[in-house]
């Protein structure tokens, strides 16, 4: 299987270069989403819907009867061509006040063949603590469909999955979830990528602006006290920090993915002096067919089928090439392609490097 070339350069997070905000580094402890999820039905699938199970007639018999409409003794007689039992998701913000709405996600929980055009029914949607947060209800939509299934062929096509929809702003918000971000007059802030480096140099860069406010307490996260008189004024004094630029270093790192034959290395990876050799073996294997033919005139003699097998190696010539010190990865990448090599080779070339202590970077393999 060819692989697709691909050597990626992240060139930006250097020590030259521009700061990286605060608030896109990190989070604040407290300011969390919350996961919220319901069970609900979508009605007016045109015949789309589930293939009547048991739990899908009993929730619409449990519905019909919220409506005065008792089919209890006989759900059996109930149809739900026309209805899927959904799961409905969604992620709640933190400090989202009652009247907001949210996105949801809206997945079939049945053997629905689609949900287009399908209409979600108010859905309570509950947390973690089984208490209501929000009421999602509305038209969804679908990114996918699927067509075809009739005629003689019964030929289908399907695009992506018409089994899962959303609803943009498709809950209310009804209860709001208490969030606190203060501890003893301080803020924690937690970072996305935890490093130890990272952290000491966020603390750096908060301290320049607030003096002695910050310091880091592991790999993940910055603990930064509130100055005199800003808990009264907390949305502009988080605002401020959130805008401070940290310098960062990013580690010396190269990813391998040889499904995608995509190499990415950041740019402080660096090679000691080293000779790189790189050829390769093909081997071909060719089988034939072949007709026996009895000679003329002779008796008793039947056309037979012989097979044939031909095998071929070619070795591919290459010599030792001398790589000087390299401590920049537009140099590395320079000097590898200038050996003609392919993805996949370059990635044995670099795990040979590991291997030999040339290549100072860590190497993931996906």
């Amino acid at each position: 299987m060819g692989l697709v070339l691909g050597l990626l350069l992240l060139t930006g997070l250097t020590a030259s270069a521009e700061g990286v905000r605060v608030r896109d580094l990190a989070t604040i402890a407290g300011a969390r989403d919350n996961q919220l999820v319901g069970f609900g039905l979508v009605v007016g699938l045109a015949g789309d819907g589930d293939k009547d199970p048991v739990y899908t007639k009993q929730t619409v018999a449990n519905l019909l009867q919220r409506y005065g409409v008792n089919v209890q003794s006989q759900v059996s007689t109930v149809s739900s061509k026309n209805v899927a039992v959904v799961m409905v998701t969604a992620d709640i913000e933190a400090f989202a006040k009652p009247g907001a709405r949210i996105d949801v996600q809206v997945s079939s929980m049945g053997d629905a063949k689609s949900l287009q055009g399908g209409v979600l029914l108010q859905t309570p949607l509950m947390g973690a603590d089984n208490k209501v947060y929000a009421v999602a209800q509305g038209a969804i939509s679908v990114g996918g469909f699927t067509a075809g299934g009739g005629g003689g062929g019964g030929a289908t096509v399907t695009k992506n999955h018409p089994t899962v929809a959303q609803i943009i702003g498709g809950a209310l918000v009804e209860r709001e979830i208490q969030t606190s971000i203060i501890r003893d007059g301080t803020i924690e802030l937690l970072l996305r990528d935890p490093d130890f480096t990272s952290a000491a140099l966020t603390a750096e860069a908060i301290n320049e602006v607030f003096t002695n406010a910050a310091h880091a307490l592991d790999s993940s996260s910055v603990q930064v006290h509130l100055p005199a008189g800003a808990e009264s004024e907390l949305v502009d004094f988080i605002a401020r920090l959130e805008t401070i630029e940290v310098t960062l270093s990013s580690p010396a790192r190269i990813i391998l993915n040889e499904r995608t034959g995509t190499i990415v290395a950041t740019a402080s990876i660096h090679i000691d002096s080293c000779a790189v050799s790189q050829g390769s073996i093909t081997i071909s294997v060719a089988s034939s067919q072949k007709a026996s033919q009895p000679n003329p005139f002779s008796n008793g003699g039947q056309t037979a089928v012989t097979q044939s097998t031909s095998t071929e190696v070619t070795e591919s010539k290459s010599s030792l090439i001398t790589l000087p010190e390299m401590p920049t990865v537009e140099k590395v990448a320079a000097a590898l392609n200038a050996l003609g090599v392919t993805p996949r080779d370059m990635m044995a070339i670099f795990l040979a490097m590991k291997q030999a202590g040339a290549l100072q970077a860590e190497i993931i393999i996906r």
